[in-house]
């Protein structure tokens, strides 16, 4: 199946909308809850599968949404469509601060592999489908399990990342990465991991046990602040978590609580 031919427009810097833009019987696919906004006219859905294979049987979308579950994502996908006159508009937002980046698949291979939270939304005809590891070693230390995502087809698709996102490369090279920087790659690139360093910087570097080692030849995109390193750190800053209850840059931010705020 073709995908729909979609246009869209990227709203602002730290905490980014994307608005895509439906022609007449046009639509797009998305996470369940992802959507923002909708402009009268565009109706939506709930339904098992991406809707790339519509001959698909009933037991056929059954299987397809199990595998996606496997990820962690809903059996269910939302599919919006114009329905009205004229071109309609719906917006859809990360569930958290970051950037949104908008793929065109055709133009780096037709294929991306990504963790398995990043995938936003896509014109229809997108597949979503999942992306097993098949090293032990990348599933039980790779940060994302045996399984990742697969994003594939000749339309758009948008994916969000925690921070700031950084586009590598790679020509016949090596890269070793954070397990949780790793948001996605392109066909042809290898995925590994290692240990970081030796006995001691692994327990006291800082850095984790493991390490991703990507190399070969494609695109890899990076995020500065993993969804799970800021939450890690709001819960350590908790005081009913047992983290500090001081104020930010303040010796005196512990007295404040005793005498209230």
């Amino acid at each position: 199946m073709r995908s729909h031919e979609v246009d869209y427009e990227i709203f602002g810097d730290d905490i980014q909308v994307v608005e895509v833009e439906l022609d007449p019987g046009e639509t797009v696919i998305a996470e369940a809850g992802a959507m923002n906004y909708m402009e009268d006219g565009i109706e939506f859905e709930a339904k098992l599968g991406d809707g790339s294979e519509p001959e698909q049987g009933f037991f056929g979308k059954v299987f397809s949404a199990g595998k996606r579950a496997l990820t962690g994502e809903s059996l269910f996908m939302t599919h919006f469509t114009n329905h009205g006159q004229g071109k309609k508009r719906v917006a859809f937002a990360a569930p958290y601060p970051g950037k949104i980046v908008a793929l065109d698949l055709p133009k780096i291979g037709g294929t991306l592999v990504c963790q398995k939270d990043a995938f936003l939304c896509a014109a229809l005809g997108t597949t979503v489908s999942i992306e097993f590891q098949k090293r032990l070693g990348v599933g039980f230390f790779g940060g994302e399990g045996f399984i990742l995502q697969r994003l594939s087809g000749d339309g758009k698709a948008f994916i969000h990342a925690g921070g700031t996102i950084i586009k590598k490369r790679l020509n016949g090279e090596t890269l070793r990465v954070d397990t949780g920087c790793l948001v996605a790659f392109t066909e042809g690139i290898n995925y590994d991991i290692e240990r970081a360093g030796n006995l001691k910087s692994m327990v006291f570097g800082g850095e984790g046990l493991f390490l991703a080692n990507l190399s070969g030849t494609g695109t890899v995109l990076l995020q500065s602040l993993p969804f799970s390193r800021l939450a890690d750190r709001i819960f350590q800053s908790a005081p009913s978590a047992g983290g500090s209850s001081k104020g930010e840059g303040s010796v005196l931010g512990g007295l404040g609580n005793l005498f209230g705020d």
